[in-house]
């Protein structure tokens, strides 16, 4: 027990693996090279444990210039304590550690969330269209594509008045459609999302049929 004790070694009480996907051995490595105290030694001894780093994670390869992030595993994993000619920029702790800056999150309210922003964005410049040709081209235009994203997020049915108004809203007042009429037909665009409106059976036929079925089952029993 007590030479179990002497010559046994546990995790628990071995150093913290910077790195564990190099494992033990690779950090027990780069703990040896940095005890040589011939420099020259020291950098082949450095060079050899890229090697070995590359072998045991070959999916780096795949990685645009996967030797420098080798070197920069190297540094991380001796704590920067590693005094070799490295090929590369020798990293700062403080590189690794600083946090990127915040993103900007977009802001804008968007009026008709099935619609999207850039739907939005581009009739509210409708404004800036004088050629009347233009101007009816883009009306007609962006007037079936609101309904086929209408019907996208919700394939039951839309009335074409409904789409004449909010492209209407949504241009402020520039694009007027006369004639809602004009648009694609409801059941053409369905049919392009995959959707047979005619095979489906209505809400109301299906409660029918299943109060008749149910009706038929009393008067058996």
């Amino acid at each position: 027990m007590n030479f179990r004790r002497q010559f046994m070694e546990y995790n628990t009480t071995r150093p913290k693996l910077l790195l564990p996907e190099y494992g033990r051995n690779v950090q027990e490595m780069i703990s040896h090279a940095m005890e040589i105290a011939d420099r020259e030694e020291r950098n082949k001894a450095a060079r050899a444990i890229i090697e070995v780093m590359g072998q045991l994670n070959p999916h780096l390869r795949d990685v645009d210039d996967f030797r420098h992030k080798l070197w920069t595993h190297l540094f991380v994993m001796s704590d920067f304590k590693l005094d070799v000619d490295s090929p590369y920029e020798i990293p700062k702790p403080e590189m690794l550690s600083s946090k990127p800056e915040q993103m900007i999150y977009p802001k804008g309210r968007i009026r008709y969330g099935h619609y999207g922003k850039y739907t939005q964005e581009i009739l509210k410049d409708a404004k800036d269209i004088t050629v009347s040709d233009e101007r009816d081209y883009l009306k007609i235009t962006m007037a079936n594509f609101m309904k086929k994203q209408y019907l996208a997020y919700n394939n039951d049915a839309v009335e074409n008045h409904v789409i004449a108004t909010q492209l209407k809203e949504l241009s402020q007042g520039t694009l007027i459609l006369e004639n809602p009429d004009e648009l694609m037909n409801t059941n053409l665009i369905l049919k392009s999302f995959g959707i047979h409106p005619n095979k489906r059976p209505k809400k109301n036929q299906k409660n029918q049929k299943n109060f008749k079925g149910k009706n038929q089952n009393r008067k058996q029993n």
